[in-house]
């Protein structure tokens, strides 16, 4: 679908907004009241002024695009509908006032002081004026609800034509279907939504082999906590079996998981001397993979794969494609300030995109977490993903929540929380406290991910030594994923018997569409890949 529109489907509805300049002494009919209002000398313009940060607000028609008849782009289209929100913002205020100042009027009219020089037929002849006036004004708010709400569906629809854009870029040989033409694009909006071919991602059929191209990154595979010296941690990494343990050095390493004499499972046996060793006849393997020890028969050249492995901040990454290794490995550390609670790794019978797609997503959370961490919660009537045109990164709104997919399974997220399960202000800089989470969704087959879970705070650090607090913290990040799995199991059955996951995608699937379209761009082969900056 091209992603165009015109100046009549999303422009302000400037026949209905004409102001009137009336003397406001002599009444005011018709149009909209407030200017003359505001514009007496001497009259209410003082008593309002407490109101004054809230309602001195720039009438926004003055610099709105004039593109009324024309042919817009997607970026033109979406500027129209920022300054059709602008202007339902500014005339909700203005309605608002005009309400305020004229219930002042009745209370004018009902002092007692105003019988002294009125009669009782004027007071209530003026009343009467004033309920008219109220009426009208009480019709007009109604007028700017309907504005308001016609305007969300009109953003929404922008935000569907420019997803449909970035669909049809990623998949061109799919967009077959011709450009609605100058006639029909200029029907409402409902029209143009019924009739035009809708593109959406294809995520459905049975989970196929990982591409080799998704394997040319460093994964996180273990928090460095649990592998101590002398122990292994075995791992599934892209359908192969691996063993983690350490060197003589200390260093991690990571070899394949099977002894070349044969094949026995090494993570049964023991770690010798800084080499594991297999259980069946006792070869000895260092963390390069060589076997360095063959008991009872003569040593030859034999050598187990082994990956690329290297440890940063408190976590054992892994590079388990054929590229040579990037330089430079992903920060996953906590922000300053924050104080690492919780390390807690599971084992979950998912396919690990699935999972990403459920962690990038926040609106489900009133629906599904009702027992955990948004029990209470209200279900807000617009959730929004706010980010920058190219960035895998945003926050959430009205949620205090800052998210991030950083390449190429971690999703992090810093909460603004007050206490347990309460929510406080509009952005996670207006709260005191903060949670921040990383999760690491490592596929370790396509229909397993093991994933490690770290939980950071930025207050009370006395936690860090209530004994068992560990399991505390595992237990409620369980209840929370266990409300998540039982969902994201269904979605994965019907997925595999043909149900297509990304059928219809909304505007707060945004990050997870974003996701979705890396990980097509990286299957792909694409040198720059979308939503990240050029080098």
């Amino acid at each position: 679908m091209t992603a165009f529109a015109t100046a009549a489907a999303l422009s302000v509805p400037i026949s209905l907004c004409r102001s009137s300049k009336l003397n406001c002494k002599k009444g005011v009919r018709g149009g909209f009241r407030v200017f003359a209002v505001l514009g007496e000398e001497g009259g209410l313009l003082d008593k309002k002024s407490t109101w004054g940060p809230l309602f001195d607000v720039e009438d926004p028609r003055s610099k709105m695009p004039q593109f009324k008849g024309k042919f817009l782009d997607a970026y033109q289209a979406l500027e129209v509908a920022r300054y059709d929100i602008q202007y339902c913002d500014w005339r909700a205020r203005q309605d608002l006032l005009t309400i305020m100042i004229l219930h002042e009027k009745v209370v004018e009219v009902l002092n007692p002081l105003a019988r002294d020089y009125k009669s009782i037929g004027t007071m209530k002849k003026e009343l009467a004026e004033l309920q008219d006036e109220l009426s009208q004004a009480h019709r007009q708010v109604h007028i700017s609800e309907a504005r308001v709400s016609t305007a969300l569906d009109k953003l929404a629809y922008m935000e569907e034509l420019v997803n449909d854009r970035l669909f049809q870029d990623r998949n061109p040989a799919e967009s077959d279907q011709p450009s609605p033409s100058p006639s029909t694009s200029t029907q409402s909006t409902d029209t143009v939504k019924n009739k035009s071919p809708r593109k959406n991602l294809k995520v459905s059929g049975p989970v196929q082999p990982y591409h080799p191209h998704l394997k040319n990154f460093w994964y996180p595979v273990a928090f460095s906590t649990d592998l101590k010296d002398g122990t292994m941690i075995p791992i599934d990494c892209f359908e192969e079996p691996w063993v983690l343990f350490r060197g003589m050095d200390g260093k991690p390493g990571c070899v394949r998981n099977t002894c070349a004499h044969r094949a026995c499972p090494l993570d049964l046996g023991s770690v010798n001397e800084g080499r594991v060793r297999c259980p069946y006849h006792g070869w000895e393997y260092s963390t390069d993979g060589k076997c360095e020890k063959m008991p009872s028969t003569r040593l030859l050249n034999v050598k187990i794969k082994s990956l690329p492995c290297f440890e940063q901040e408190g976590m054992i990454l892994v590079w388990p494609g054929s590229d040579p290794p990037a330089a430079t490995l992903p920060s996953l550390q906590p922000p300053p300030g924050f104080q690492v609670h919780a390390e807690i790794v599971m084992e979950l019978p998912v396919e690990h995109g699935l999972l990403l797609d459920n962690l990038l997503d926040l609106a489900h959370a009133p629906f599904t977490h009702t027992s955990t961490f948004a029990k209470g919660w209200s279900v807000p009537s617009l959730v929004k993903f706010l980010t920058p045109a190219s960035g895998l990164q945003g926050y959430w709104d009205p949620y205090p929540i800052d998210m991030e997919f950083r390449p190429p399974c971690m999703v992090l997220s810093t909460i603004g929380i007050s206490k347990p399960g309460k929510l406080e202000g509009q952005s996670t800089r207006e709260c005191a406290t903060h949670l921040h989470q990383l999760h690491v969704c490592l596929p370790s087959s396509r229909h397993k991910t093991r994933l490690l879970y770290r939980m950071s705070l930025d207050f009370a650090p006395v936690l860090k030594h209530v004994p068992f607090m560990h399991y505390l913290w595992r237990h409620f990040a369980e209840q929370v994923l266990n409300e998540d799995l039982r969902l994201v199991l269904g979605q994965q059955e019907r997925m595999i018997n043909g149900a297509n996951v990304w059928n219809w995608p909304v505007s707060y699937d945004k990050l997870g569409v974003r996701y979705r379209l890396w990980r097509d761009a990286v299957e792909k082969g694409e040198k720059q890949l979308p939503f990240e900056k050029s080098t």
